[in-house]
């Protein structure tokens, strides 16, 4: 065979002992020395990366060339398949001893090395001096560069091509395949975004486009591995982590086709460009795949711009630097995490990239690998979560967020569920899309099972076992479904038997809605005296004694309340209707600012006063409340949030009711004393006025009455059943059609449950609309300055009559009852003059002398007729007669409206307040008067 035969080998070989000194050095197994074919003792370096025979020249082709060649093959076949690690001791590993056709003889030399043994031949090159271990190709002096490439035959031009890409596949520069100027090795963002290759010029066209296509490859090679090397990093999370370790699996893959294509060009003569272009077709689709999810991945971590935003708006959530914070953290920018691609965002940029490719199924294949690995972390946290109830998310990935400065000893004073709705949230920015449809399940049966495992419901210490493992597993939302109910029903049974839920709210009910209220008529009569005082002046420590006192009573239903020690007296310092008017911002009706001015006119004297002084002249009876301790986990539910509903209703039918006990007060005085029971012969005009009185009283009271039965039988009763019939699992399907009831309820329902029942009856007892609030506010204030006024009207009665004043039984009744310095316009703050008479009778009657001498001490105006006294009591009543049928006729009106509009129930009431209205209460007071001492009209 002639030496042209072979001339790529030739070429080859010469290059590789000539021209390629001085390169980078590189020691693999693809260097070894070995004899040169017919020289027995002449050792010179050979390459084993072509590892093609080498054909001898004519002169020597002889039978032990085949010796020879069978001898080298022999040796190759020890070659093992080399990593990435140990392709990197090329310029490290020290000097190994290979046997070559029998010999020990030191480990081949470096291209460098190479070049000081071909020194004799090249003169020039031997005195250029050199750096020891250049680092790339292109930096070395012009005499250690390979010959050009148009010097080259095309074989040779192929075979020192396919040694270069060999070494470019690695990600190593190459002799005649350089990086491109503007790359730099040492730029973490030039290696994230690949390396760009150019070919020195002299290269066959046909050969450029093969090795053209081959060199994306490299390109994808090199970016994927910085992409592992920057991923990996702590702070990219276990999902990153996750997805690195499967990558590097395909990059272990990727080193052992490079070995094995360096096995081909060893001992294949045949191996050409062209077939290793082939080879690498399907290898090079799948490293196009890894760097495309790669890229997207580095954008969505801001690691390919330029200039990074360092502004607060970029950071990933101000409630972690808040959280940050509270832990004693500085605010400094180094501090703080720029926006990161981190859990639930890696698996949906993988998901997405996997619908996108699911038409290619190599793709497919490769990217559902990458979803099934890069998920495991992602499982492992969420079955911790559905089976234990706990977090473990160090790098904050999973899709439920804790917030861990919220903890369950502040529901005490947590009036906005901050504890349940806030300590566990969604990350609805980082939620995976296969847990898109069930990740508020997720949440809820977590965050039972968490509550469950605070009251030591759950063993944290067993494994779990049986689960799934990945987003791919079968089972992966049955586990979540069974999960959920298993929470879901641990919670349910530990607040309804354990804790006993219903009994609470029953308990509840007795104590702020007044049912079954005889202990609260007795902790009234032993504490009206305190709760008549300012609430400043009011001792609350006395008043809970009376109030234990009363719950502990003998035969009160309240004393075989087991949650009796639950519940404490207090005083709030805002007035009910002021603290609503600040809840409500809903206008009602009237939505332009002039009508506010003109309601003004039709202000009773009662309602001029400020904020801030009706505030301070609060009584106790307006300032009173409950307070209802409750344990967890039934805090979950009777919140402070739902106890605050609670006290805003319990202060409601609390001054209904004193407001009621007032006006029946009133209503005693007008049947007992003496000036409304006297009967004035020749004065009809004063006994119209006291009938005008009764009538007004009576209307009042019905008011006042049918309101309250409204309230209490019209509006909680009902929704009261309602609730208890859902917390009990009775006919939840009633309203839901025809169909098998469903039995099944969830916590979170259960608190909704008892919101809606709350926020219901606060709706439809007006209480949560500013037009029907103002309205009721200024009824019950002329009412109620109605009620305290009467004591002075019954003194003003007798110099009003003729035929009463100055008798010895009108002096008497004065003497006892009169104050001095009582002003006219400022009404005292008493109950009742019954209850006055009651206080005096009980000390023991008067003597006649102490009569007598109260008798002498009278003023004149009590003792004298005075005419003009009926004119100024005439107006007055004409006043109170005049507010009283204003208002409530405007709050007729706007229940009509409303019971339109928006509450139906809201019409009940309007039908019963007609009643009250000025043509009811006279065809209802009639003739009540008849009989002389007739008082009692409506309501007695």
């Amino acid at each position: 065979m002639s030496s042209s035969a072979n001339p790529r080998s030739t070429a080859y070989n010469d290059r590789r002992t000539a021209a390629t000194s001085g390169a980078k050095p590189r020691l693999s197994s693809r260097t070894t020395m070995k004899e040169r074919p017919g020289s027995a003792g002449d050792i010179v370096p050979d390459d084993s990366a072509s590892n093609a025979p080498q054909r001898p020249i004519a002169s020597h082709k002889t039978n032990g060339y085949s010796r020879n060649t069978a001898e080298r093959q022999t040796s190759r076949i020890q070659s093992r398949i080399t990593t990435r690690e140990s392709l990197q001791v090329r310029t490290k590993s020290p000097a190994k001893n290979y046997a070559v056709n029998g010999h020990d003889v030191t480990s081949r030399p470096s291209r460098s090395q190479e070049y000081g043994r071909m020194s004799s031949l090249s003169p020039a090159a031997a005195s250029v001096p050199r750096k020891e271990k250049p680092s790339l190709p292109s930096l070395l002096p012009d005499p250690l560069q390979p010959p050009p490439l148009k010097t080259l035959s095309p074989h040779a031009q192929e075979a020192a091509i396919l040694d270069d890409l060999l070494y470019v596949l690695m990600g190593f520069e190459g002799q005649y395949i350089r990086y491109i100027d503007s790359y730099k090795p040492s730029s973490e963002k030039d290696r994230l975004a690949g390396p760009s290759f150019r070919i020195l010029p002299g290269l066959d066209p046909s050969l450029r486009d093969l090795t053209n296509s081959v060199l994306k490859m490299a390109t994808y090679y090199s970016a994927i591995e910085a992409f592992v090397e920057v991923q990996s990093r702590e702070e990219f999370g276990a999902i990153n982590h996750a997805l690195c370790a499967s990558i590097r699996k395909l990059l272990k893959d990727y080193l052992v086709l490079i070995a094995q294509l360096e096995n081909q060009l060893i001992t294949n003569e045949s191996f050409s460009l062209h077939v290793l272009h082939l080879h690498t077709l399907p290898t090079n689709h799948m490293m196009s795949q890894v760097f495309t999810l790669a890229q997207e991945i580095l954008k969505k971590n801001a690691l390919l711009e330029d200039d990074l935003d360092e502004s607060v708006d970029g950071y990933d959530d101000v409630d972690d630097i808040l959280e940050q914070l509270r832990e004693g953290g500085e605010l400094v920018p180094g501090g703080m995490s720029k926006t990161v691609c981190k859990g639930g965002n890696v698996l949906r940029l993988l998901t997405d990239r996997l619908a996108y490719m699911c038409g290619d199924p190599a793709a497919r294949t490769l990217l559902q690998t990458l979803l099934r690995d890069a998920s495991r972390p992602y499982m492992t946290m969420m079955n911790e979560w559905l089976h234990h109830g706990g977090i473990r998310d160090p790098h904050a990935e999973f899709l439920i967020k804790e917030q861990k400065s919220i903890k369950r000893e502040k529901l005490e004073e947590d009036y906005t569920d901050e504890y349940w709705e806030k300590r566990y949230t969604i990350r609805d920015s980082d939620v995976p899309p296969q847990l898109e449809a069930v990740k508020d399940k997720v949440l809820l049966a977590g965050k039972y099972l968490n509550v469950v495992r605070e009251c030591g419901g759950v063993d944290i210490s067993t494994e779990i076992h049986d689960v799934p493992k990945s987003f791919d597993d079968p089972r992966f939302l049955d586990t979540i479904n069974s999960a959920y109910s298993h929470a879901n029903s641990s919670l349910l049974s530990l607040l309804l038997t354990t804790h006993a839920l219903p009994a609470r709210l029953q308990s509840m009910k007795h104590y702020f809605f007044l049912d079954h209220s005889d202990f609260f008529t007795y902790f009234l009569d032993l504490s009206a005296s305190e709760l008549k005082k300012p609430f400043r002046h009011v001792n609350v420590s006395k008043l809970q004694s009376l109030l234990d006192l009363v719950l502990r009573q003998p035969g009160s239903i309240a004393a075989q309340d087991p949650f009796k020690e639950d519940i404490k007296v207090q005083m709030n310092d805002v007035g009910l209707t002021k603290f609503l008017m600040g809840v409500v911002n809903v206008r009602g009706i009237d939505q332009d600012d002039s009508t506010d001015n003109a309601a003004e006119k039709y202000r009773t004297p009662a309602t001029h006063t400020s904020a801030t002084e009706e505030d301070n002249t609060m009584t106790g009876f307006e300032a009173l409340e409950f307070k209802f301790s409750v344990p967890f986990p039934l805090s979950l539910v009777i919140s402070s949030k739902t106890v605050l509903r609670y006290q805003i209703l319990f202060r409601y039918l609390l001054s209904m009711r004193h407001l009621e006990n007032l006006l029946v007060n009133s209503w005693e005085d007008h049947n007992k004393v003496l000036s409304w029971t006297h009967r004035s012969k020749g004065n009809r005009r004063l006994e119209m006025w006291k009938r005008r009185a009764w009538t007004l009283r009576s209307r009042m009271l019905v008011f006042v009455q049918q309101f309250t039965y409204y309230c209490t039988a019209e509006v909680i009763e009902p929704n009261w059943q309602r609730l208890m019939a859902k917390v009990n699992g009775h006919d939840r399907n009633n309203d839901r059609g025809p169909g098998p009831p469903k039995v099944s309820r969830t916590v979170d329902e259960l608190m909704d449950d008892h919101v809606d029942f709350l926020d219901t009856c606060l709706k439809e007892c007006m209480l949560m609309n500013s037009r029907l609030l103002r309205i009721h506010s200024k009824l019950t204030s002329v009412c109620t300055l109605f009620a305290t006024y009467t004591p002075r009207l019954t003194r003003d009665l007798f110099p009003a009559d003729s035929t009463l004043v100055n008798t010895p039984a009108a002096n008497k009744y004065l003497a006892l009852h009169h104050t001095p310095h009582h002003h006219h316009h400022h009404p005292p703050h008493t109950s009742s003059t019954n209850t006055t008479t009651t206080n005096t009778t009980a000390k023991g009657p008067p003597s006649t002398s102490t009569t007598a001498t109260a008798t002498n001490t009278l003023p004149p105006n009590l003792t004298t007729h005075d005419p003009a006294k009926l004119t100024t009591m005439e107006d007055l009543m004409a006043k109170y007669e005049h507010n009283f049928n204003h208002h409530l006729r405007i709050l007729l009106d706007a229940l009509d409206y409303y019971a339109a509009t928006e509450t139906v129930a809201l019409g009940r009431l309007c039908a019963q307040l007609s009643t009250a209205g000025e043509k009811g209460g006279r065809e209802r007071i009639g003739g009540g008067v008849v009989g002389g001492a007739g008082g009692g009209g409506v309501g007695e």
